[in-house]
Formats: C-alpha cells, sequence, structure tokens
C-alpha cells in the first residue's frame, strides 16, 4: 500500500508537557513526510492535544474540533491528550471527530495517519493506571524557539482533591536517566542554549527507576557533564526543595535560578481539604530559605480562588501570605469542579462571582510582585538568552534572563538570536526590563 503525504493542522492547550508531546508529534509527523500547516489553514487533518485541568480547556477543546470541522468538513479529526482520556466517549459523538487517542496511546497517532481512515468513529485508549513504563518519544526540535522543554517525567501520585490529573496521566513514571542524557545531547547538537526539565510530578523523578534514583543526582550529572548549557526547572513542590536541590544552585552557574513552587492556598483548613501535604508554616520557610541561600532568585507560586469552604477569612489568610511572601510573580486561577475528583463533595461552593473577585485581588497583587522583583536589578547586569523573534513594535532583540525576567535590548534581534549576552538593565517599562547590551 502507498502512503500517501498529507497536510496536518495541529494544536495544543494546556501545561509544557503537553506542549512537548505535540512537539515530538510534530517530529514525527515530519519524519512520516507530512506537511504540518497552520491550524485555521485547510488541512486533511487535524490533531488537538488537549487539557482538561479546568471547565475551560474542555470549553476551548470542544472549540477547537468545530473550528477544525468548518475549515474543512472532509477532515479526519484526531484528538488526544488529557480530556481525551478523561472523556472519550463524550467526544466522539461531537460532529467531525474520527478518532480520540488516549494519552498513553499518542505515540500510535503517525501510524494512524498512515492508515486509511475508518468508517466508524474510533476511540484508542485504555486504562491509564496500567501504564508503568514512560513511553520515550523521538527527539523533536523545538521550531522557533531557543528553549527547548524536555519532558523526563510523567503522571502523579499525589490525589490532591481538586485535581484531575492523575486520571489523565496516571501515576508518576520516568524517562530513565540513560535517555535523558541522551536526549540532552540531541538539544544541544541543535544548538539549543537552554533546556527546560518538565513534568507532571517533577520532583518524584527517578523513584520509580531501577536502581532507583532522584532528580538531585540526575541534575549534578546532566549541570556537571554540560557546563555550557543553562538548565530550568519547571514546577516543583515545596517539599520537595531539599537542602541538596538548593546546593546545587550555588555549585552550578548553569542552573538558573528560578523556581515555581505551588502554594495554592494561604490558609491551613483549605489545604488539609486540598489534601496538600504541607501546611502554611513549612510553606513560608522554604520559600524565606531559598530565597536568602540563593542568589537573585525567581520563584513563582501557583495559586488557587474559591476552593469549596473557602470563606473571607481563608482568603484573607491567603492574601496575607502572598503579601508577605518574596516572591517575583503569580499564577492565579479560580477552581473548577472537575468531574471524579473528592473536591467535588465539599461544600460550601464559592459563587462564580465572589471566585472572579478574589482573583482580581490577587493577580493585581502579582503585578505589584513582578514591578517590585524587576526593578530591583536596575543598574545591574543580567545574562540574557536572546529569543527567536524580535520586539513587535520596534523591531529589537528581546529575551529572558537566567532568573526569568523578560528584557528587552538595545540592538536588533538578528546576529544576537541564540546567544547569551550580558545586558545592563535600564529601566522597567510596560511589564518588561530594557537594556544596553555590554558584551556579547
Amino acid at each position: 500500500m502507498k502512503k500517501t503525504n498529507i497536510t496536518v493542522g495541529l494544536t495544543t492547550l494546556g501545561c509544557k508537557v503537553n506542549q512537548c508531546d505535540s512537539a515530538s508529534i510534530s517530529g514525527e509527523l515530519q519524519s512520516a513526510g507530512h506537511t504540518l500547516v497552520p491550524f485555521n489553514s485547510v488541512a486533511d487533518a487535524y490533531i488537538i492535544n488537549t487539557c482538561t485541568v479546568t471547565s475551560f480547556a474542555d470549553f476551548q477543546a470542544r472549540q477547537l474540533i468545530r473550528r477544525a470541522k468548518r475549515a474543512n468538513p472532509l477532515a479526519r479529526i484526531i484528538v488526544t491528550g488529557c480530556y481525551a482520556q478523561t472523556q472519550a466517549q463524550m467526544l466522539t459523538a461531537i460532529d467531525g471527530v474520527t478518532t480520540v487517542v488516549g494519552n498513553n496511546n499518542k505515540h500510535r497517532i503517525v501510524e494512524m495517519l498512515n492508515h486509511p481512515a475508518q468508517n466508524s468513529r474510533q476511540i484508542i485508549s485504555s486504562d491509564i493506571f496500567l501504564q508503568k513504563q514512560f513511553i520515550s518519544t523521538p527527539f523533536s526540535p523545538w521550531t522557533g524557539r531557543t528553549r527547548a522543554f524536555f519532558k523526563i517525567q510523567d503522571g502523579c501520585d499525589a490525589f490532591c482533591s481538586y485535581c484531575i490529573v492523575p486520571f489523565a496521566r496516571g501515576t508518576s513514571r520516568s524517562l530513565p536517566f540513560r535517555d535523558v542524557g541522551q536526549g540532552v545531547k540531541n538539544f544541544i547538537s541543535q544548538n539549543y542554549r537552554e533546556i527546560v526539565l518538565t513534568g507532571i510530578h517533577l520532583g518524584h523523578y527517578g523513584h520509580d527507576l531501577q536502581p532507583e534514583t532522584d532528580l538531585v543526582r540526575m541534575l549534578e550529572c546532566l549541570l556537571s557533564q554540560n557546563p555550557g548549557t543553562r538548565f530550568r526547572l519547571s514546577s516543583i513542590e515545596p517539599n520537595e526543595i531539599s537542602e541538596d536541590l538548593i546546593c546545587l544552585f550555588n555549585r552550578h552557574p548553569n542552573l538558573c535560578p528560578h523556581l515555581h513552587i505551588p502554594l495554592q492556598s494561604g490558609d491551613d483548613s483549605i489545604l488539609k481539604l486540598m489534601k496538600r501535604n504541607y501546611d502554611v508554616a513549612f510553606y513560608r520557610n522554604r520559600v524565606e530559605k531559598v530565597v536568602q541561600a540563593i542568589k537573585d532568585i525567581a520563584i513563582g507560586i501557583d495559586v488557587m480562588v474559591g476552593f469549596p469552604g473557602e470563606g473571607e477569612k481563608e482568603f484573607g489568610n491567603t492574601l496575607k501570605l502572598l503579601e508577605g511572601l518574596p516572591v517575583s510573580y503569580l499564577h492565579v486561577f479560580p477552581y473548577s469542579e472537575r468531574p471524579g475528583t473528592a473536591a467535588r463533595d465539599i461544600q460550601p461552593k464559592v459563587p462564580e462571582k465572589v471566585k472572579k473577585e478574589r482573583a482580581a485581588i490577587l493577580r493585581d497583587l502579582g503585578v505589584k510582585k513582578r514591578e517590585t522583583f524587576s526593578k530591583r536589578f536596575i543598574g545591574k547586569t543580567l545574562p540574557v538568552l536572546v529569543e527567536q523573534s524580535p520586539e513587535k513594535k520596534t523591531g529589537l532583540g528581546k529575551g529572558f534572563s537566567h532568573n526569568y525576567l523578560p528584557v528587552i535590548l538595545d540592538k536588533p534581534h538578528g546576529t544576537l538570536v541564540n546567544t547569551i549576552v550580558t545586558v545592563e538593565i535600564e529601566q522597567y517599562r510596560e511589564g518588561r526590563l530594557t537594556g544596553r547590551i555590554v558584551h556579547e
């Protein structure tokens, strides 16, 4: 049977782990001879890699399905990702959907496209909790990016009461260390200057491997063996920030001083209902210890508003904690009820209007935190990795510092792309720093 090369529109919702999965699918599509086209254009097939962390993410996925159907009513529409894993039957009922592929079968999508479409709608999925091995995917470059995102862990064993992710991703699984090392070599060979290590529960890396290892031991090897490459960690839980991890930042200048540490609530009673395994005092002490130990570190926080049972007192405790913490930015999101999670049964519910009001208060605080942290660096120098795309209005170069601050440069991006330049910071404007390159 002769293989037909087709045009494919691919789009992704959700986290960096999902984006890593899509990068792998993209690479496999191109290796198979298929042509990737913008999702909004007419294509022979559309792949929608979904998220289901919130009800809004579900809504976005359904919108994208309808958009693909309008663009080409005859196209094959493949829905994959976390929404596909948890709500396969519902998705197959949507007009236009031809195939629903669970998370543990994403690696089969390109193979499916190489065969004629089935007349009937298909669900290709299985019990995610039976998946015990990390499914390795081929190395794929991140088109148009100077930073590579590298998924080294998948799944989660925590089962926080609000979270559907374990039901969508399964239990914690790690990429064997030898494969991590090879993946890093592949990215470096493609001239990536920064690699972001990501996972659903990154701090659990290595616990399932034989012999067992952990994130710190793996990082120590990567940092020592690749001193010319910047490494950055994605989100990591507060109780997984060990003394040994903190020491790595001071021993290895190529480990970016930036941590994203989920909080979720600043009230002990709400944290208990959420089934988070720390209290406010522990969280505060851990953040303060990190800030004291690691020079110039940026700390980001996930915080949820409107969890069932959150009254004015509980929200006030969260606000007070965040006001006093030395952090650089906040990711704020309202609680979204998810099917099958324990939090659905917790009362009383918080009205949507109240959720929005509380989210707005914390987002305003987040803007102030970002500004305060950023302005600390005016008059100082920062190492900045110049991004592929220039600043839209001026054509000047832009990039991110080692501690994750966006910086606009004083020169056109041109030959600076994918280089790390030393920048003297001059001012803070419209949420970003501006600076003068003092060394290329």
